[in-house]
């Protein structure tokens, strides 16, 4: 036999073994893998179910539904209450509006008055997002009494009332700068600063409400006298 070829042989015999034996070790390399990560997938299941069997976390989701609960129904108590909206009412009904809720924001306006449209808009987008105080608007040519009792003079009069008191005011423009084109957002943290309602942070807040409606503003030439 040829020496060259029975070395040959002896050679792909030996790299075969080699490779052979490489395959096996992956092969059990593979298979140790498998069972580690379903070892771990049990353990992982297991710790769940425990989780879900804390009574820690069972007491704190309880928790939490029953704050979600009396909130919703602090919510419908307050909007029988009138809260939630911006709402005319009468001089008849007026005292029962302003005693019949912790706070109140009342705006003593004129039908024809440029000024008192600009805060009717105001105030009915803040009515929406403030539920704990109620927004309500009284026209003063209808309300003589009390256009008198309260010594209103001046249109727009946002009048703030606590149980019932009045407590504070904004008469016209003043608190917000004195210019038609101020922002929700400022006539906002004038009413924050009186106390009368809190800040509630929203990321949906448009354009408008942070910057004012100056379009709106401009549009008219003509701006009405806002005394009474």
């Amino acid at each position: 036999m040829d020496p060259d070829a029975v070395k040959s042989t002896l050679q792909n015999l030996a790299f075969g073994n080699v490779m052979a034996a490489a395959a096996r070790n992956y092969q059990k390399e593979l298979i140790a893998g498998e069972k580690a990560l379903a070892t771990s997938s049990a353990d992982q299941e297991v710790d769940l179910d425990e989780l879900m069997d804390d009574p820690e976390l069972e007491k704190l989701h309880a928790d939490r539904i029953a704050a979600l609960k009396r909130e919703a129904e602090k919510r419908e108590a307050l909007k029988r209450q009138g809260h939630g909206e911006y709402r005319e009412i009468t001089e008849g009904d007026f005292l029962g509006e302003v005693t019949g809720s912790q706070k109140t924001i009342c705006h003593f306006y004129h039908r024809e008055f440029y000024r008192c449209k600009i805060m009717d808009k105001h105030l009915k987008t803040l009515a929406l997002k403030h539920l704990d105080t109620k927004f309500i608007r009284l026209d003063a040519e209808n309300a003589p009494f009390f256009v008198t009792k309260l010594g209103v003079k001046t249109l727009p009069c946002v009048i703030i009332f606590r149980k019932g008191v009045a407590v504070d005011r904004l008469i016209g423009f003043i608190d917000m700068g004195g210019k038609d084109d101020f922002s929700t957002r400022a006539l906002e943290v004038v009413l924050i600063k009186k106390g009368i309602i809190s800040e509630i942070k929203e990321d949906d807040e448009d354009d408008d409400y942070l910057e004012g409606g100056r379009r709106t503003v401009r549009s008219s030439l003509n701006h009405d006298s806002d005394s009474d």
